[in-house]
């Protein structure tokens, strides 16, 4: 082969693997406007095309097949099981296995279905111009592409943690922190750590992001991908030095936020961009303490101490929604509700929800 015929091959690959990325991005973005267009969160729209697809699964190949943790899809199906979306049923043969199947006459699966449905004719106008041959290498080009991914996902999940990188920044004069988190990340650990003398330690796994601290501002910053390209960006672990104020700022989205925050001195924390799971375990507030969480999210669970106050504002929609000892279904637009013995004037968590969620958890303990 000479080398402009080398040059033009991999010109004509080059080209093939944008539009492939670009393909698989725009997959992700279908997903999320068909999610919104019904008020429906993104994962759970997955997961119920995925059993619309390919038929009756196990939780495990939902996992795979979604990229969370088999933790995550088990919420999830609570979920859409009492909102009625689907049931769950031991397998006939295996009575050790649990079988996922979409449950029929549900309303809202009319929605869902009809925004299918109009996508599929679309495909089936744009096969039309094919002919059998051409449809059959194309079938088998697919089939291998989402076997090369499921691999991917795979790969990416089971990467020892031995591959992480440690950043760490002294504390010096600092007396005040700020840990700003930029662009999506799959997966973000927070944790406030007594033993640590510095600013902050921070481990990193898959794809290593930018990260600085300069006057006590603290910035991990990711670059931004095509989404649904091979699973995660990227997944972090930081600790906290507890001897100075934080605020915590999370923009961009999320696959799973967990913050385990018990001792540290808590000013503020805000999470915006679509989530799947968020998981805050807060301290005990100093004054008025502001929680924020925007963009939509499957499983939103936010736990204070026991005693402490909290006033909370769901501004969106919500599956079931959980105020301590209150429990409501299908709840959204502008509600508004304090904890017993709520006293303005004292230290309490300011908790505002805005976007919709399958599952929403606000209590103490």
């Amino acid at each position: 082969m000479s080398s402009g015929s080398q040059k033009k091959s991999l010109d004509v690959l080059g080209e093939l693997t944008r539009e492939i990325r670009q393909f698989t991005g725009l997959g992700a973005s279908f997903y999320r406007a068909a999610a919104a267009r019904i008020g429906m969160t993104v994962t759970d729209m997955q997961v119920i095309d995925i059993l619309e697809s390919i038929g009756p699964s196990t939780a495990g190949q939902l996992a795979d097949l979604t990229g969370l943790t088999t933790g995550a899809v088990t919420g999830m199906l609570n979920r859409l099981e009492e909102a009625g979306f689907v049931h769950r049923e031991r397998d006939p043969n295996d009575g050790r296995r649990v079988i996922v199947r979409l449950a029929s006459g549900k309303d809202e699966m009319q929605a869902i279905n009809s925004i299918f449905d109009a996508f599929g004719k679309a495909w089936d106008e744009l096969a039309s111009n094919y002919d059998n041959e051409q449809i059959a290498f194309l079938l088998d080009f697919l089939k291998r592409s989402n076997a090369l991914s499921r691999q991917e996902i795979i790969r990416l999940q089971e990467a020892p943690e031995a591959e992480g990188e440690i950043s760490s920044a002294p504390l010096g004069k600092v007396k005040s922190g700020r840990l700003v988190v930029s662009a999506g990340i799959y997966r973000l650990t927070l944790h406030a750590d007594e033993r640590i003398t510095e600013l902050y330690q921070a481990r990193f796994e898959g794809p290593m992001p930018s990260v600085a601290a300069k006057d006590g501002v603290v910035t991990i910053r990711y670059l931004r991908r095509l989404l649904g390209m091979a699973g995660k960006q990227g997944a972090s672990e930081v600790a906290l030095n507890v001897t100075i104020p934080w605020q915590i700022v999370v923009q961009g989205g999320a696959a799973d936020i967990t913050a385990k925050l018990g001792n540290l001195n808590l000013v503020g924390l805000e999470v915006k961009g679509g989530l799947s799971m968020i998981r805050l375990e807060l301290p005990a507030p100093s004054g008025v303490v502001p929680i924020r969480i925007s963009g939509g999210a499957s499983d939103v669970t936010v736990r204070r101490p026991a005693g402490t106050a909290a006033r909370v504002h769901l501004k969106g929609w919500a599956s079931a929604f959980v105020f301590d000892d209150q429990t409501f279904n299908y709840v959204g637009n502008d509600v508004r509700m304090q904890s017993s013995g709520f006293e303005p004037t004292a230290s309490y968590y300011d908790i505002e929800v805005v976007g919709s969620a399958s599952m929403v958890t606000i209590t103490s303990g």
